[in-house]
């Protein structure tokens, strides 16, 4: 997919963000990994990947001003563009989506270690009749590529996943995935009314470990009414991002040696 639009999530949940208390910087994106930002590395990987226009969720007003600064000294290809944010993630989806429109690429300003070829890999592997793909990585890989870091694995029948934080938002429909996730994100302190949602005959299958990834994300995505799938991923460092300081030290251990 030539000439993408990409979509980076810089929100905030409010409060004070542990990992950007523990570099000394008022916003993750603002942490700065082998001389460069965050937030530049994550838009230069998707510069570099061939996106031709790349949206920035935030409400942050350091990283804004570091995006006006970038601006007023071009570097990237892509045209950046500053969108504010919304009371959480699926929220900014849908009205990145709203104002880019699709198909859109998302992905966030803590994916540290992203390269541009993760994500023209993922484009190429997503199906084309596919409305929403997420890419996840096989706990084998990720353990085979950074052995000492701690992800949070989803089981299925045929093996743990990790995400990646890469999405592809291919089409329209693909934002009725996102409306589904924000119901989620509301009920995330009411476990029983996302079982609810799920029905007992999936979450029971899934509990017992009966279902596939495949399985599994095809569903959810048909309780959407869009078609949803699971992309692997080809490189465990993927699915490592910046959640902790614990992964601060490790990305920075990889990228500065």
């Amino acid at each position: 997919m030539s000439g993408f639009q990409a979509l980076v999530l810089a929100g905030s949940r409010g409060g004070v963000d542990p990992v950007a208390e523990y570099a000394g910087v008022s916003h993750k994106g603002l942490i700065v990994l082998g001389g460069q930002t965050l937030l530049t590395r994550v838009l230069t990987a998707l510069d570099q990947a061939g996106a031709r226009r790349i949206g920035v969720s935030t409400s942050d007003a350091a990283l804004e001003a570091a995006l006006v600064a970038m601006l007023a000294a071009p570097t990237l290809a892509a045209d950046i563009e500053v969108l504010a944010s919304a009371q959480g993630p699926s929220l900014s989806v849908r009205q990145g989506a709203a104002a880019m429109g699709t198909p859109l690429l998302v992905t966030t300003v803590d994916h540290a270690l992203l390269r541009p070829e993760w994500v023209t890999e993922f484009l190429a592997d997503a199906p084309q009749d596919a409305d929403i793909a997420i890419l996840l990585a096989p706990e084998a890989l990720v353990r085979a590529a950074a052995p000492e870091t701690k992800r949070t694995y989803l089981a299925f029948r045929d093996g743990r996943y990790s995400g990646c934080n890469l999405f592809l938002l291919k089409t329209d429909r693909a934002l009725q995935a996102i409306d589904l996730w924000r119901k989620v994100e509301q009920h995330r302190k009411q476990p029983w009314k996302i079982a609810a949602m799920l029905g007992p005959v999936m979450l029971g299958r899934y509990l017992l470990g009966l279902m596939t990834l495949d399985e599994t994300v095809g569903r959810i995505g048909a309780l959407a009414g869009v078609k949803a799938v699971a992309v692997r991923a080809r490189h465990g460092l993927a699915a490592v991002d910046v959640d902790k300081p614990s992964d601060l030290d490790l990305v920075r251990s990889l990228v500065e040696g």
